[in-house]
């Protein structure tokens, strides 16, 4: 079966499962755990941040973000794509008690003019604008890479309003590996940001946190009100450094095959695809409204593809280092063939 409804997909290689096997462990709550603490140290030196986080998941560290740098009935500017805004089952309202406030783009990249008539004058009416947060790659446009020029830009900003800045660095890898840029160069603009393991890196759990040691010991705190706290989880934090320390080098890759999938399915007079959108692993596609898409999606799953129609007949396909270009080209190939098939 070929899996591209999401870079979660992955399961641990043989050489992963040996070493989780012979991970060292201890009481993680107790901050014991050797094994957790060699992943904290050293994603948050790779990152140039003075701290780290381990959690169990990208929502965690987003929400935890959220919550060290803000106060109930605070504003939080997102934009309105985003995964802490779309897919986080509306947490920041639950957790920090805090205001999202959306703005659209075409990019992942509000304009900043946007962000800056967004930011609140300092009436008593209006909440308090205490952060802005961005998302890179961005999801929902398409693994877009969100320029680092942007991100200074945001930063100075930020900095003239004496707001925070928080990453969902969910793929940061992938914007690292397409474009040369450092995770350090990434993260330094930002007060904190999250990164994921169990995504293109292909950990089986986990994210991190980063940011100030101050920043880290809030969200150590309400982790564990969270039930975040976790013991002997040195098994997990293992196989996310091994997935660092080997993985990494395979993401080049899965762009790649994400590119030649594209251009495959762009000869489609029933598929409309933007190319210059496809930078990274993930690709969007829109199905013509002659195509039911989940019959579609079901005959695809007959052939031994899964993909999940996302809304108004569009399509997200996402690739990962266990999906080579051979399935990557087969896969767009039998798209094609499906499609016929449901015109007969």
């Amino acid at each position: 079966m070929i899996d591209l409804r999401s870079d979660t997909v992955t399961k641990p290689t043989e050489e992963m499962r040996k070493v989780m096997a012979n991970a060292e462990v201890g009481d993680d709550v107790f901050g014991e755990d050797p094994s957790v603490n060699e992943l904290q140290n050293y994603v948050a030196d790779l990152f140039g941040k003075e701290a780290a986080l381990f959690v169990s998941s990208g929502v965690m560290g987003n929400q935890l973000a959220l919550k060290a740098l803000t106060n109930p009935g605070d504003e939080v500017i997102v934009e309105s794509q985003s995964h802490i805004f779309y897919y986080e089952t509306a947490a920041p309202s639950v957790i920090s008690r805090v205001q999202l406030r959306p703005i659209d783009s075409d990019n992942g990249m509000p304009s900043y003019e946007k962000i800056k008539k967004s930011i609140r004058s300092s009436e008593y009416y209006f909440p308090k604008t205490t952060l802005i947060c961005l998302e890179n790659t961005h999801n929902r446009h398409s693994g877009a890479i969100i320029s680092i020029d942007y991100i200074n830009q945001i930063k100075k900003l930020a900095l003239e309003h004496n707001i925070f800045l928080h990453c969902d660095g969910a793929r940061i890898w992938n914007s690292c590996a397409e474009t040369g840029i450092s995770p350090n160069d990434y993260a330094e603009p930002f007060d904190t940001i999250s990164v994921c393991l169990s995504k293109g890196l292909g950990a089986p759990v986990g994210s991190l946190l980063l940011g100030s040691k101050e920043v880290i010991i809030k969200a150590k705190k309400w982790r564990k009100i969270l039930g975040g706290g976790m013991r002997q989880v040195g098994i997990l934090a293992s196989a996310g450094l091994y997935a660092i320390k080997n993985h990494f080098q395979f993401l080049k890759q899965d762009h790649f095959n994400a590119k030649k999938f594209s251009e495959i399915l762009s000869e489609s007079k029933f598929i409309t695809i933007n190319l210059s959108k496809v930078q990274t692993n993930i690709v969007y596609f829109n199905v013509s409204n002659e195509i039911n898409s989940q019959l579609l999606s079901e005959k695809l799953k007959e052939k031994n593809i899964l993909m999940i129609p996302m809304e108004e007949n569009n399509f997200r396909a996402v690739f990962h280092f266990q999906i080579n270009t051979e399935q990557a080209e087969y896969s767009a190939k039998t798209i094609l063939d499906a499609i016929y098939e449901l015109r007969k």
